[in-house]
């Protein structure tokens, strides 16, 4: 009888776990924007508590925070508007100056290769055409849909419509204490990842764009802005930034003596603030399996693209901590940080 229950169970693990998937999957447009939400409302905590003690009703605590949540978007929107003009102002001097580049390399590559990369004009402004266009104005709509949607769950959040510490206590783990216990370290251990992955994603979007006006590349606000977000994305991200801007400097500087350099400098600060800083700041009780982090960004990246690679590694923090609270699991939590 014992087996046969067993059994059974292990049967709808298999079949729950690709349905719960699946549902993933499809409710993705739903998922993102409210884990979204989830770390910004984490990381305005304090702040919610700060104004409680000082007698601020909540109401008030609520638009204060929007009002900074839209005040930073608006600072993003500033910078983006401005590495917009600077891309346009520099229209015909840099596009003119990469057409002759790819033809150049295509040149090369011809004559030492065999690679024939066919006769097409003006490579640099198809990115322009119509259909392109279109693409961006599609991806822009899904952006602000998103955005006021995570807008709409910040707001829950903040007023405790949304309670994690009640969700865990009548569902996974159902023991008052063990639920209060893990939400105080899930709150405590996420503020602090966001916190110094902000920190230190701005200071490599900071440098990376000091770097470019440095060596005089192109839109260094653009490439500030680049490496900011995308250094979100735990240790792809760095590596990407570092090889989409060396392509792209390689249109600008000189390959045999300040190519070099700049490539070394732009891989100093993410190595700086990504390898060195960014460790010591998180401490070793954050630590994840280098594996188990590949892995998570492998699969939250297929599940939900760009947002899941962002969220890949707070997810996965909040997976451990989770099952690091409940017997059976703990083995598997031990895997996920690497400890023995």
């Amino acid at each position: 009888m014992l087996e046969q229950r067993r059994t059974t169970n292990i049967l709808l693990i298999i079949i729950v776990i690709p349905l719960v998937f699946y549902i993933l999957k499809i409710l993705s447009f739903i998922f993102i924007p409210l884990i979204f939400s989830m770390f910004i409302a984490l990381l305005f905590l304090p702040l919610m508590r700060f104004l409680g003690r000082r007698k601020v009703p909540k109401l008030i605590s609520i638009i204060i925070i929007l009002l900074l949540v839209i005040g930073g978007l608006k600072i993003g929107i500033e910078l983006i508007q401005l590495s917009s003009k600077q891309i346009l102002a520099s229209d015909t001097e840099f596009f003119s100056k990469a057409e002759v580049k790819i033809g150049e390399l295509k040149d090369y590559l011809s004559e030492n290769f065999g690679i024939e990369t066919g006769e097409d004009k003006n490579i640099v402004s198809r990115f322009f055409q119509k259909e392109n266009i279109g693409s961006t104005l599609g991806f822009l709509n899904r952006f602000l849909t998103t955005i006021l949607m995570t807008v709409f769950f910040v707001v829950l959040w903040l007023a405790e419509s949304i309670n994690v510490h009640k969700l865990l206590n009548n569902t996974l783990l159902k023991q008052k204490y063990t639920s209060i216990k893990a939400f105080m370290k899930i709150e405590k251990d996420l503020i602090k990842f966001i916190k110094v992955k902000f920190l230190m994603s701005l200071l490599t979007g900071i440098f990376t764009g000091l770097m470019c006006l440095f060596f005089d590349v192109s839109f260094p606000i653009f490439w500030g802005l680049f490496a900011f977000v995308i250094n979100f994305v735990q240790m792809v991200g760095s590596f990407i930034s570092v090889i989409l801007l060396s392509i792209f400097a390689f249109v600008e500087l000189d390959p045999t003596s300040s190519l070099l350099f700049f490539i070394l400098s732009i891989t100093g600060v993410q190595v700086l603030f990504g390898a060195i800083l960014e460790p010591i700041f998180m401490g070793k009780s954050f630590s994840i399996n280098i594996i188990a982090v590949l892995v998570m960004l492998m699969f939250w990246g297929f599940l939900w693209g760009i947002p899941g690679l962002i969220m890949a590694i707070p997810i996965t923090v909040f997976i451990k901590i989770i099952l690091e609270q409940l017997p059976n699991t703990k083995v598997i939590a031990s895997l996920l940080s690497g400890k023995s």
